[in-house]
């Protein structure tokens, strides 16, 4: 920023006359001083409410913002438009302290007001080439200035000169909201901030809840989208063991441990098959597998229906097992095959251990039996559903084509800078949509946690956040699960280099955890009073003053707020070049002819 003085003697509007904590007020000693005017080219606005203006400090300047205009009651009674412009009123109004910089070096903000204008101090209009300079070094280090990105992202509501290109750090860096009612305008700011971390080639994976950001598979910097369902799954194996819980939904005294039991018997019949024929397991028949015991083959596991058949059988070598893979066995994954999980917890309904012999499981128990039919129905449900099967790929391998986690994947080793996972034709059956947005973030945390995205940063956004966050899991049998992945990665992958960006039109269901993560939010019209305050209490850097016009904003308008914004900005967000699709549907005039029966004819019917 160039260090001349914004002090102009020619952009002069009036003096201080009280200072307070929390605002100033200004003397107009000409109402001609409120008018606008032109300056070497610029057009500049003198007294309009949201105008900028800059304070004269012996020490350090002052960007302000008014407030207020308003004249003294003796004035107001003889105001008319004639006598506005022959005689002289003095106009006062309040201005809001939004940050102080060094008079000597602008270029120097100090966040803090450690210091505020004395009575007296000049006030002048702030030029539109002054305040774009700061906007643009918002968040980002002196040394970093030169080479830091940025995104031309819209321009001041009050002048469109005035443009508003800020850094992708200080809006992606600390995580990011993007909040507003219906119409408000919020697809298109998504649109025109994936426009621009794009062409700064930063990758970016977005979940579109509704399709509406399908034009930009057609550029050249993205990766064919993933459509959920239709030419794409999530196999079942790359759920946690949490979420499968959340789809089947056991009770919790007796459906849930024998759906635990299930796994880990299924878990270990696919390491009988894996690793068949080593030093430990020899497969006898295709119904027998053998534990070697001191080099000797003395205890069996037997198969039936591709399940592991338990009653009255030895538990040793089935503990052996488990105890020799144990960490494979107790994975958080799902690792093991589906379809025959119903079939599993049958044989898991039997007696813990036969009264004749204490080193063998006991008979079938037909109480746990009847107690499991409901679990054992939602399980067939589930994997004979053909929507679920094309959601998780029930009978697809894992590295088949259309994997979603292998896309993810590869797309993050490709020169591709976007990745659209469209959930437009994902059910909200069984909370579907909520579980695979959980995975796909435990997924990234988990990636981000590996350090993956330290050297490049992934920026990933969630639109309509509302429907995916927040989640609890409850019924009167089945005890309440968390999917709080998002919230995860909100609260510890910054330092990652994994980003979060959520989008939403009742931020009051986000979750407070996640909110207070968010250090930066472009606020959209907000009319909702839980959703404002919501947003208030969230946002440190958000004032009364400013909150105040949230619900008189226009389409695209929005206030920007934020930990690396010294002070919060109201702008309008400029049109993107690649618009969502999210119009609203025409209604269309199409008349009906209405067979319309005289007075007489009616009394004719009435009599008939």
């Amino acid at each position: 920023m160039s260090n001349i003085s914004p002090f102009n003697h020619t952009h002069f509007i009036g003096y201080i006359n009280q200072v307070t904590p929390q605002f100033v007020k200004i003397h107009f000693p000409s109402s001609v001083l409120m008018k606008s005017f032109s300056f070497y080219g610029e057009q500049l606005k003198g007294g309009l409410v949201g105008n900028y203006v800059v304070i004269e400090g012996e020490q350090f300047g002052f960007l302000g913002k008014i407030l207020e205009l308003n004249l003294p009651e003796k004035e107001r009674l003889e105001l008319s438009e004639k006598s506005f412009n022959t005689k002289e009123f003095h106009p006062t109004g309040k201005i809001e302290i939004l940050l102080s910089f060094e008079i000597f070096n602008p270029s120097k903000i100090d966040k803090g007001l450690n210091s505020l204008p004395v009575i007296g101090a000049k006030v002048f209009i702030c030029s539109s080439e002054f305040i774009k300079n700061y906007f643009k070094g918002f968040g980002v280090k002196e040394e970093h200035k030169k080479d830091a990105p940025t995104i031309d992202f819209g321009y001041l509501t009050y002048d469109k000169s005035t443009t508003v290109e800020l850094s992708q750090q200080a809006l992606f860096g600390r995580h990011c909201a993007i909040v507003g009612t219906t119409g408000g305008g919020k697809s298109y700011t998504i649109s025109k901030l994936i426009e621009g971390v794009v062409n700064n080639q930063t990758k970016t994976i977005i979940i579109d809840s509704t399709g509406e950001y399908s034009k930009f598979d057609k550029e050249s910097f993205s990766e064919k989208s993933s459509k959920l369902s239709i030419d794409s799954f999530f196999h079942y194996t790359n759920l946690a063991i949490s979420d499968l819980f959340v789809l089947l939904r056991p009770s919790g005294q007796v459906q849930s441990p024998k759906l635990l039991e299930a796994i880990k018997s299924l878990k270990i019949l696919r390491i009988l098959k894996t690793h068949v024929d080593n030093d430990f397991i020899i497969e006898v028949d295709r119904n027998t597998y053998s534990i070697k015991i001191d080099g000797q083959l003395r205890e069996h596991i037997i198969i039936k229906d591709d399940t592991i058949f338990k009653s009255m059988q030895l538990m040793r070598p089935f503990n052996r097992v488990y105890n020799q893979f144990i960490d494979e066995i107790e994975s958080i994954k799902s690792d093991f095959d589906i379809k025959s999980l119903s079939n599993q917890i049958v044989n898991e309904c039997i007696y813990d251990v036969d009264f004749d012999d204490k080193k063998k499981w006991g008979r079938r128990n037909d109480n746990h039996l009847n107690n499991c039919v409901s679990l054992i129905l939602r399980i067939n449900n589930l994997v004979h559903n053909s929507k679920f099967e094309s959601l998780f790929g029930f009978n697809k391998q894992k590295n088949d084509k259309g994997e979603l986690i292998e896309t993810i994947n590869n797309f993050i080793n490709t020169d591709k800078n976007l990745l659209r996972i469209n959930f437009e034709f994902v059910g909200f059956d069984f909370q579907a949509r909520e579980i695979l947005s959980n995975a796909i973030g435990k997924y990234l945390l988990e990636e981000a946690r590996s350090i993956r995205f330290k050297d490049n940063p992934l920026i990933f956004f969630i639109d309509e956040a509302h429907q995916f966050l927040n989640k609890k899991v409850k019924d009167e049998y089945f005890e309440s699960t968390d999917l709080n992945s998002i919230d995860s990665i909100a609260k510890e992958c910054r330092k990652y280099g994994l980003f979060l960006c959520i989008a939403t039109q009742m931020p009051r269901d986000i979750p407070n955890g996640t909110l207070s993560q968010m250090g930066t939010f472009i606020s959209h019209r907000l009319i909702n009073y839980q959703d404002k305050e919501a947003v208030a209490n969230a946002c440190s850097t958000a004032s009364r003053d400013t909150l105040a016009f949230l619900p008189v904003l226009g389409a695209g308008e929005a206030i920007l707020m934020g930990v690396d914004f010294p002070m919060p900005v109201i702008l309008k967000v400029k049109m993107p070049l690649i618009t969502p699709n999210s119009s609203t549907p025409l209604f269309k005039s199409s008349k009906v002819k209405l067979n319309v029966i005289k007075p007489e004819e009616e009394e004719k019917v009435k009599i008939t």
